[in-house]
C-alpha cells in the first residue's frame, strides 16, 4: 500500500507566523515552490500560504509585503493528512477541499507536503487526469 509517506516531498520548510509576506516569498523563490507551511512558535503547523495569496490578499489590497506576516494570512484550521493515509484517502481529501498541496503530519509535527507534482509521480495518466479534473471543476 501506497501511503502519505511514501510520496510526500520530505522536510518541508515552514516559514514563522512572524516573518513577512516579502521573507515568504524570497523563501518560496529560492526553493522554487509557490507554497509554504506557517508554523507558530510551538513549531506546529497554522495555515499555508501561497504565492497567489501574497498576489491577492496583500498587493492586490494594496498592503505592504513587508510588515504584513505570514500569521495574518492563516485562516481557520489547515487541511492536513496523516502520514500513514493511504493514496485512496490523500486523493479524497485533496479533491474534497480542492487543493493542490497538503501537508503530511506524523506525530502531531509536520513531516512533509505532497504536491501535484508529487501525485503525478505515482499515480497513471488517468488518475492524474481525473484528480485535475476533480479539483479545478466549479463548485
Amino acid at each position: 500500500m501506497t501511503t502519505a509517506r511514501n510520496i510526500m516531498h520530505a522536510g518541508a520548510t515552514c516559514v514563522q507566523e512572524t516573518e513577512t509576506l516579502m521573507d515568504a516569498a524570497r523563501r518560496m523563490s529560492e526553493l522554487d515552490v509557490g507554497a509554504l507551511p506557517i508554523c507558530g512558535p510551538d513549531d506546529r503547523l497554522h495555515g499555508i500560504i501561497t504565492d497567489r495569496d501574497i498576489v491577492l490578499k496583500c498587493l492586490a489590497k494594496g498592503k505592504d509585503p513587508h510588515h504584513m506576516t505570514a500569521g495574518q494570512l492563516a485562516q481557520g484550521k489547515p487541511v492536513t493528512v496523516d502520514a500513514d493515509a493511504d493514496m485512496t484517502q490523500v486523493l479524497r481529501t485533496m479533491q474534497e477541499h480542492r487543493i493542490r498541496r497538503v501537508p503530511v503530519i506524523a506525530d502531531h509535527r509536520l513531516v512533509g507536503m505532497i504536491s501535484e507534482a508529487d501525485l503525478a509521480r505515482h499515480l497513471s495518466d488517468e488518475e492524474v487526469g481525473h484528480f485535475v479534473e476533480a479539483i479545478c471543476a466549479s463548485g
